[in-house]
């Protein structure tokens, strides 16, 4: 079994340096166990020291080796993919703006639930409604709600209690 060599274009000194001004805390640890294993600590030692595994410490050097500090950093491959098209949540998008029918769907606002069905119904794809969710905030939506308004009110009634003056009995108190 071969021991695994580090490039030596960097100094442990220099990668202990790199790590004090390295903002993410993860490469930092992965620069501090580089830099212990380059100044001859047994690789388990210099693993434990960074609260890494052995095998993982190999792992990152490989990455060190090929890439440099860069190498150390972690990658982010994107997460899994929409359930929805693009073209689909255009569409979805469309639908939540103009609202449910009240008297075609029964319901004057769209619960997560209902989405859930519509997109059941029209795209044939099942999700669950938190993923619903976090596909509408996503979509640039917040949950909100309109404030319920009573079907007798009064639009002008309200405009004229609202217009109307402060009420002399209570000003009077501060006179």
């Amino acid at each position: 079994m071969q021991k695994l060599k580090i490039r030596k274009d960097r100094t442990p000194a220099m990668l202990r340096k790199l790590a004090k001004t390295e903002s993410d805390v993860r490469v930092a640890r992965r620069l501090l166990a580089i830099a212990n294993a380059l100044c001859g600590m047994s690789r388990a030692a210099a693993a434990e020291s960074a609260s890494l595994d052995r095998q993982t410490l190999r792992d990152w050097v490989i990455r060190y080796n090929a890439h440099g500090v860069a190498g150390l950093c972690d990658r982010w491959k994107g997460g899994r993919p929409s359930l929805l098209t693009a073209d689909e949540q255009a569409e979805l998008l469309a639908i939540v703006m103009a609202g449910p029918d009240p008297e075609k769907d029964g319901f004057c606002a769209f619960t997560r639930e209902d989405l859930v069905a519509v997109a059941e119904k029209k795209f044939g794809k099942s999700m669950h409604p938190t993923s619903m969710g976090r596909l509408l905030r996503r979509l640039g939506l917040s949950r909100q709600k309109a404030r319920p308004s009573h079907p007798m009110k009064d639009p002008a009634a309200a405009a004229a209690f609202k217009k109307s003056p402060a009420n002399p009995a209570k000003n009077s108190a501060y006179a």
